[in-house]
């Protein structure tokens, strides 16, 4: 990836704060835009922001030039002229026209995407695109399509076996709590096949606190298998099961901001579990996750955003605002607000979660499963109680689209009682201690 290595921190932390001003909501004022135009001009920005700020200008009509070929003219780089590369500008133009992609050109799209068939100013044009103008759900089944065909699958797992996982991209850098979550199902009897990444958008993905614990990730199939029977619970790490994803890695930590690969990644997992607790980072983007999920085949899926005050959303439930879920059971959808007042749990802000780097976030772990108390234990034990229902486990929660409160305090009672008699603790210690023949380790 091209770049000016000697710009000054400041200045590229400035730019970035445009970046995130200009491909969000709302009007921009005229000289936020002037000021990232100057930046551009003045040499001090790297290639692919520079790309994703001219791409939001064309998508806002404030510009009407193709914006990796402006960025090349600024920067005085010749255009690729790989036939792979002009297929994908016609796909592009469609994208920074406001259109919806057809599902075969979706397809094609991220087919060319993962095989690392186009440029990273392209990628990043488009990924910029689709962002500020909204994927569609044949967007997303093509993007997951695309991905779980390149990815390294893990049969045979056990029916009824669960993911807990988030997409990332709500910024708000918490504790790890689907992580936490999956080692009290696992103390429940419950399989989990948890799929997570390194962080992206934050300072702590769920690979990093794994690491950090010493937690191995098998990539093999036989070593995956003998750890969820021994202790009910394995972890795919997505660098090493999506081998495609190497291609977008660089370009998304680049942008800065979630792509539709924070989407995709929840929905791709290896084993191919039919049953998903999903946690999005924002609540228009549940509908859409559900209804691909039930495209994809998936039985039972909550999809869930919880409010956190001043227009913020986590990637979980919380108990910092009401909880917005989309269900998808017996086939149907239906969206319902679990409000945080009734589950039996002190309310808390999210800053009473705040979390840190890997070292931070993986002590806090371990304090929990030793029998902390607090507000993250209270948001690992709401997370748990839905788990449990969306495993098929603990008592329903839901009865005609709507939460039976009663029961999910019967799921935080079971939650809490694995946590309070060491189970949890135990099965930490266990899979840490985890040795199989095959390798146990994150690639990428």
């Amino acid at each position: 990836m091209g770049g000016m290595t000697d710009t000054p921190p400041t200045a590229k932390a400035a730019f970035g704060d445009i970046v995130q001003r200009i491909v969000g909501p709302g009007h921009v004022p005229t000289e936020v835009a002037r000021a990232g135009l100057d930046q551009i001009t003045n040499g001090n920005v790297d290639e692919i922001p520079a790309i994703a700020f001219l791409t939001a200008l064309r998508m806002r009509d404030l510009i009407s030039a193709d914006p990796v070929e402006l960025e090349g003219v600024m920067r005085q780089r010749p255009a690729d002229p790989s036939p792979c590369s002009a297929r994908f500008r016609t796909i592009l133009d469609t994208v920074l026209d406001g259109d919806r992609l057809m599902p075969d050109m979706a397809r094609e799209a991220l087919g060319l995407i993962m095989d690392g068939a186009v440029g990273e100013g392209m990628l990043a044009a488009f990924l910029t695109a689709l962002h500020m103008r909204g994927e569609s759900v044949g967007e997303l089944e093509a993007a997951v399509q695309a991905m779980r065909a390149r990815m390294r699958a893990v049969p045979d797992m056990p029916v009824g076996a669960i993911d807990v996982c988030g997409t990332g991209g709500d910024g708000l850098g918490t504790l790890n709590v689907s992580t936490a979550v999956a080692f009290v199902l696992a103390a429940l009897g419950v399989p989990v096949v948890k799929h997570g990444n390194r962080a992206l958008s934050s300072r702590s993905g769920a690979t990093d606190v794994l690491l950090e614990l010493g937690v191995p990730m098998p990539v093999e199939a036989r070593p995956i298998g003998q750890m969820v029977a021994a202790h009910n619970v394995t972890f795919l790490a997505a660098t090493s099961h999506h081998p495609a994803m190497r291609h977008v890695g660089a370009v998304r930590r680049a942008l800065g901001f979630r792509t539709i690969f924070n989407l995709v990644g929840p929905l791709s997992n290896p084993a191919g579990v039919r049953r998903q607790l999903v946690g999005v980072f924002a609540p228009q983007w549940l509908d859409v996750m559900a209804r691909t999920l039930r495209a994809l085949g998936s039985e039972r899926v909550w999809a869930v955003s919880g409010d956190c005050g001043q227009g913020r959303f986590i990637d979980e439930l919380t108990l910092a605002g009401p909880t917005q879920a989309c269900v998808l059971e017996d086939g149907q959808i239906h969206s319902l607000t679990i409000m945080p007042e009734k589950t039996g749990l002190q309310p808390a802000p999210i800053a009473a979660i705040a979390g840190g780097a890997p070292a931070h976030n993986a002590a806090a772990l371990r304090a929990l499963a030793a029998g902390g108390r607090g507000a993250y234990r209270d948001t690992v034990l709401l997370n748990a109680a839905v788990a449990l229902h969306v495993a098929g486990r603990g008592d329903n929660i839901m009865h005609g689209g709507v939460i039976d409160y009663a029961a999910l305090h019967e799921n935080i009672r079971q939650a809490a009682g694995v946590l309070d008699n060491g189970a949890v603790a135990a099965v930490l210690e266990a899979v840490r201690q985890f040795r199989a023949d095959g390798p146990n380790r994150v690639t990428g």
